[in-house]
């Protein structure tokens, strides 16, 4: 038998990208675990991401009967290029992600 295997890794939403004086929302930084040059980084590229957190009220997936409603969304996007050389990655989501 065997075992199932995880088929994500986890990433942290670093900030947006900048420059000095400017930031550019539509475009979002991600730390992937495991990722540390950007040769490791170039295998996320074009790879789907999700932003997944809890909202305040429930609500059911549209199209789907037997879904409950509960307080999860997702915003999905897609990993577009590597940013710098330390393994960040650059990511385009449909809706530009809540800062934190």
């Amino acid at each position: 038998v065997r075992r199932s295997e995880r088929l994500y890794v986890k990433a942290t939403f670093t900030g947006y990208k900048r420059r000095h004086h400017k930031q550019h929302e539509n475009t979002s930084l991600l730390r992937i675990e495991g990722v540390e040059n950007t040769t490791d980084a170039k295998w996320y590229l074009g790879k789907r991401c999700a932003f997944v957190f809890k909202a305040k009220n429930k609500t059911a997936v549209a199209g789907r009967k037997e879904a409950k409603p509960n307080h999860l969304r997702v915003i999905w996007g897609k990993v577009t290029r590597p940013h710098g050389n330390s393994g960040a990655l650059r990511a385009k989501f449909r809706r530009n992600l809540p800062s934190k």
